[in-house]
């Protein structure tokens, strides 16, 4: 199966405190390997060395495109409470054009398998959350079978993350091959993300194609094959979003 990727979702500025590369970058860097869409997705304001709410507020002075790539300015939210809720207020979230949300230490208490689970769940029901991000990570452990299952039944993206497959740490990567049988399985929608944090490693997506391809992830499950796809999603999302807010 031949794939060419055309999206990277999944990516930082240094305005998250810990990356290293501005938008102009990591567009350049983009353009540069073939990519028509980006998106922007710095850490929401709990995490340490993240922005406030300001910038989060006044995103809409980026341009819709760089270097003839789309933008996508957003939030990675972070979910801070066992009952899944994010770190931005609603009437910021309700304007991001794209939110993606995942467990981080520092962010959220932990729990049970069972609590963190129902949290990474109701997360994925919040209708101002767009795709859910990394859960092959150890700190907090899931029941990924029953992740993969509801984001085929609720239709949210959920992402297999190159760079939690390039820390060579054997939890992550089982963990990731693991849910990655499970998207198969349940025949939900896949988002690659590289998770960059400098801007080399925007649009590297390798180890998350390749386990998806492994594990028999059909290429009609991932998102990152059609910019019009993420975006007639998107547009979706934002239909639900307003009629949350009324």
């Amino acid at each position: 199966m031949n794939i060419t990727i055309l999206v990277d979702l999944h990516t930082h500025t240094i305005t998250s405190g810990h990356a290293y590369s501005t938008i102009s970058e990591n567009a350049l860097a983009a353009s540069r390997k073939g990519l028509q869409l980006l998106g922007m997705t710095d850490h929401g304001p709990s995490m340490l060395g993240a922005p406030s709410l300001y910038h989060f507020g006044n995103l809409s002075i980026l341009p819709e495109e760089l270097y003839g790539v789309r933008l996508l300015p957003g939030i990675e939210a972070n979910i801070i409470s066992h009952e899944g809720e994010l770190d931005l207020p609603v009437n910021y979230l309700v304007r991001m054009k794209l939110v993606l949300a995942g467990l981080h230490v520092q962010c959220y208490p932990g729990g049970t398998i069972e609590q963190n689970t129902q949290a990474y769940i109701n997360a994925m029901k919040n209708p101002f959350t767009d795709m859910m991000v990394h859960p092959g990570r150890p700190e907090f452990e899931l029941d990924l079978e029953k992740v993969a299952y509801m984001a085929a039944q609720l239709n949210v993206p959920v992402e297999i993350n190159n760079s939690s497959l390039a820390s060579g740490k054997k939890e992550t990567q089982e963990n990731c091959h693991r849910f990655a049988g499970y998207m198969a399985k349940y025949k939900g929608p896949v988002i690659l993300g590289s998770d960059a944090h400098f801007w080399d490693r925007v649009g590297v997506l390798d180890r998350s194609l390749h386990l998806a391809q492994e594990v028999g992830i059909k290429e009609e499950q991932i998102f990152n094959t059609s910019p019009e796809r993420v975006l007639a999603y998107l547009e979706e999302r934002r239909q639900k979003r307003f009629t949350a807010k009324q």
